[in-house]
């Protein structure tokens, strides 16, 4: 039952992603072309609702898929099992929630 779950999980955060893949290229394009500098660009994300709900969700939904992504790797590559293999997908998750969360208030409410 919980593998079900997890690829579900997995599904659905695949889903969540893939717009917001598109909107982060398309935003990094317009950067780019318009010739916007990193100061300007956080001078206009700096305490912005929309960035900050934006890029916590892709945070979110990058730390779930991963997780279970290399959840399945680790079972497969090592033959973990069980405890192990949750304590390192929970750790995964953990820390790519931690640091992806760490860059998002760096740049929406420095």
């Amino acid at each position: 039952m919980l593998d079900v779950r997890l690829y579900m999980a997995q599904r659905i955060s695949a889903l969540v992603m893939a717009p917001l893949v598109i909107g982060h290229i398309a935003v990094m394009i317009y950067a780019v072309q318009g010739g916007l500098t990193t100061a300007e660009i956080l001078g206009r994300t700096q305490g912005s609702l929309l960035w900050f709900v934006f890029y916590g969700l892709f945070v979110l939904a990058v730390s779930v898929h991963a997780a279970i992504g290399l959840r399945v790797i680790a079972g497969e590559w090592f033959g973990w099992r069980g405890l192990p293999l949750t304590l390192f997908s929970c750790a995964v998750f953990i820390l790519m929630l931690l640091l992806g969360a760490r860059a998002v208030m760096a740049v929406t409410f420095s």
